[in-house]
This record gives structure tokens, sequence and C-alpha cells, in this order.
């Protein structure tokens, strides 16, 4: 009896494409799960969206001739930042123009005779005092009848918040006596004077500055009697609790 002839089985070469076909159906999965995860619901983007804007100062949504509302891009974070500096500081400009007309209207015979000037700038609300007003010649003791006027002023001052600067000025002419040695220490009791006036009338001392200037900073000529009776002065400023940025100044 003939024996059956034995075949080797035959090698298969195209075993590697089930390998492949199942790397790309898990591939193809792969990337299904992630689109439907990268899918973001627009209705409550936008919803989102325009909450955030009005609570930091975005843009409001803007509604378009079909009734629905057009969500426009939002502001940059420093413009943001920016708008809100802006009405802060319009806000602070309303406040200050405020109390000058009051302190206008209180030293009203005082601005009347020019003896008083009540100005407004970035830096605050400045109430420039004649000296001749306040004190006596070469004396840093108040008289009389400023006290009343200084006591006015701070009534109006004496609620209020913002940092009070007082600054004491002279002349050009030397002084030198067992009180004042120069302009300097003149200039300086001087705004002291009215400081301790503002303190023992209820402005709190923490919101006081005194300053002394001597004859440094005129604001008109010392060659002649009237600049001289000018520069003689106290200036009390109310600063400004957002001051105006300095301007800059390009360089080459």
């Amino acid at each position: 009896m003939a024996r059956k002839k034995y075949e080797e089985p035959q090698d298969n070469h195209d075993r590697w494409l089930i390998s492949y076909a199942d790397f790309i159906t898990l591939l193809f999965a792969f990337f299904v799960v992630m689109y439907a995860i990268s899918i973001v619901n627009e209705g409550k983007y936008r919803v989102l969206s325009d909450a955030l804007g009005n609570a930091f100062g975005g843009r409001e949504p803007v509604a378009t001739k079909a009734g629905r509302a057009q969500v426009q891009s939002p502001l940059p974070l420093t413009s943001i930042v920016q708008r809100r500096r802006s009405e802060a500081m319009r806000r602070e400009k309303e406040r200050l123009t405020a109390m000058a007309r009051q302190l206008g209207a209180t030293l009203a015979p005082l601005v009347k005779a020019g003896k008083v000037r009540v100005t407004q700038s970035g830096r605050g609300v400045s109430v420039e005092i004649n000296a001749s007003v306040l004190f006596d010649s070469g004396d840093a003791k108040l008289n009389g009848d400023s006290v009343e006027a200084l006591r006015a002023v701070a009534g109006l001052l004496k609620d209020d918040t913002h940092a009070i600067q007082v600054e004491g000025h002279t002349d050009n002419m030397p002084i030198s006596n067992a009180a004042f040695p120069s302009n300097w220490e003149l200039s300086a009791v001087r705004a002291s004077s009215v400081v301790r006036l503002f303190i023992d009338s209820g402005v709190a001392a923490e919101r006081l500055t005194a300053l002394g200037h001597g004859a440094n900073e005129p604001v008109a000529s010392n060659n002649d009697p009237v600049g001289r009776a000018r520069n003689r002065r106290v200036a009390i400023t109310i600063l400004s609790a957002l001051p105006e940025p300095p301007t800059e100044i390009p360089t080459r």
C-alpha cells in the first residue's frame, strides 16, 4: 500500500492585510471620537461670551434684522483696562470740578478781589491764596481775618478723602531774623500753620502734607512790587486720586 505524500502548508503572504485593516479601523474610530469632542455648542458659547463680556466691560451683542443677537468679537484685555480707567478718570474729574465750584463760591469775595485763584488741572484742584490775606509781612502766624476763610475751606474738605498738599512760597527778597533765617523757613512754617488749622478744623492729619519752596517757584516776575506780591502765596492743592499720566517727550 502506497503512502500518502505529506504536503507542507504554504505561507500566507497576505496576512498583514488583516492587521493593517484593524489599524485603519482603530485610527478611524480615534478621529471620529476626537471630532465629536471638538464640537462646541454654539448657543452655549454665545451665552457664556455675552456674560463674560458684560462682566468685564466687553462689547454688547448687537441685534440683527432677523432679531438674532450677533456676537461681536470681544475687546482685548488692554482695551478693557483702558476703558475702565478712562471712565474712572472721568468720574474723578467730575468730583473735582464740583469741589472747585464749591471752593470758588465759598471764597467768592476774595476771588473777586484777586486775592484767591481756584484752578483745576490733571493734578487736582488748587486754591492759591495771596500771603497778604493770611499773614503779616515776614510772619507765619495766621491773622484773624484769614482764619474764618480757611475754616470754611476746611469745612468743605474734612469729609472728603483726597490727599491735600499745602505749599508755601515767598518772593526773592532775603529775610533773616531770629525766627526765620531764610525764606525756606518762612515758607515752610507758613504752610505748616495752614495745615495745623486744617487739622484743628477736623481734616484728617494723614491726608495733609506741608511743603516750603522759598522763592524757587515764582509765578510772576520778582522785578516789581506787583510780581513779588503775587509770588508770596500759599497754594492748597486737593490732589486727584487718578492723576493724568505725564506726557512723554519723544527723544532722538
